[in-house]
């Protein structure tokens, strides 16, 4: 657990850079620093692990003054990961993952198995990437290591600064999306410094949202979306924080089991009568297995033929685990508008509509507006 009393920075030319930070951010927990550009938040992660010094208050980590340690001891406890990457130019992807359990004094056999299980768990090939060095890499490959090397000496804590923000939007969204899955894996306690509203709802579990080195709200992103605490914070999030919301729920939590679903080998006669029966213009396909293959529609019928002959394939499926926003995207892509959700082995498991997903926008501004109306009435809904 990490505690922060009432800290400040303040510095020789009188600039505060943090005024008065206290917050509490427990073990295992993803805490976000959120803000504007100069509002904190990456002097008060370097505080953590003393990079920059406090001018006041207090930062404990289970209970220990940082101030009480040495701060070598300290910093080797804590994964630290900035958005330049930082690697050793000169050392091998090895050699940059075993930094800090060299420094621990591992045995170099350790240190290369560390190294081993690290790059897989990244999602890097380690007979291919182990002994490369980091211009043989690209941004995205890079990244990756410095996210394996933040892991390196397996630390309860790890502080990271804008860590994919420097590389392009599609390997971002993988990397964050690879990293929430380690997380789930790990259970770190994570403080992670971004300026996007967007990466912060998808990856934190708190959010600190800071202005001029002040915390203007700390709540879990659904309360900051939902209960924005003043007119800063529902500026910042911006008007459309209802849509922003549908980053908080997954496939699995609103999918529904679909309708009317058809095997590859019906044939037109029996999914025509399916469909008139259940009153619908269309049909989920599935082989023998149950891997879902595609749609059919009333129109695609054709006498004689089978619906593995003339359906229409998926440009996209959704996991269960795809955030809603991602998911509504994917339904413009579509063939009919309706997307299916699949597990790891292409078995269709539900399908989302648009109509669900009106349901749940639908849901979450009546929750905004009452959670606006308790902040009116004092807390009194």
């Amino acid at each position: 657990m990490i505690r922060l009393e009432s800290v400040s920075k303040v510095y020789p030319d009188g600039t505060a850079a943090v005024k008065d930070l206290s917050l509490e951010i427990g073990q295992g927990e993803f805490c976000i620093f959120l803000g504007p550009s100069g509002c904190g938040k990456t002097t008060s992660l370097k505080m953590i692990n003393r990079l920059i010094p406090l001018s006041g208050g207090k930062i404990l980590i289970d209970g220990v003054d940082t101030m009480q340690q040495n701060p070598n001891e300290l910093r080797r406890g804590i994964g630290y990961a900035i958005q330049g990457i930082g690697l050793f130019p000169h050392l091998t992807v090895a050699e940059n993952i075993a930094t800090v359990p060299k420094l621990k004094g591992w045995s170099k056999a350790k240190q290369h198995s560390v190294a081993q299980e690290l790059l897989d768990l990244v999602g890097l090939e380690p007979d291919t990437f182990i002994d490369r060095y980091p211009c043989e890499l690209s941004g995205g490959q890079q990244q990756r290591v410095g996210v394996a090397r933040c892991l390196g000496g397996d630390p309860p804590i790890l502080l990271m600064d804008e860590p994919f923000g420097a590389i392009d939007p599609i390997t971002r969204n993988r990397l964050q999306d690879e990293f929430l899955k380690i997380q789930d894996q790990l259970k770190k306690t994570i403080v992670f410094v971004t300026h996007d509203l967007n990466e912060a709802i998808k990856m934190g579990d708190k959010i600190a949202l800071m202005r001029n080195g002040e915390l203007m709200q700390y709540a879990d992103p659904s309360t900051l979306l939902n209960a924005p605490k003043d007119q800063f914070v529902r500026d910042f999030i911006g008007a459309d924080r209802v849509l922003k919301g549908l980053r908080l729920l997954r496939a699995r939590d609103v999918m529904q089991d679909p309708p009317v679903t058809m095997r590859d080998d019906d044939d037109a006669a029996t999914v025509r009568d399916e469909l008139d029966r259940a009153g619908m213009q269309w049909a989920m396909v599935t082989n023998a297995q149950g891997r879902f293959l595609g749609w059919i529609t009333a129109d695609e019928l054709e006498p004689g033929k089978t619906v593995g002959e003339v359906l229409i394939p998926p440009d996209v499926t959704a996991m269960p685990g795809t955030p809603l926003n991602e998911a509504l995207s994917m339904m413009f892509n579509s063939a009919i508008g309706t997307l299916a959700v699949v597990d790891g082995k292409h078995q269709m498991i539900g399908v989302l509509s648009f109509d669900i997903l009106r349901d749940v926008l639908g849901q979450q501004a009546a929750d905004s507006q009452m959670a606006a109306k308790s902040d009116a009435d004092g807390g009194v809904a």
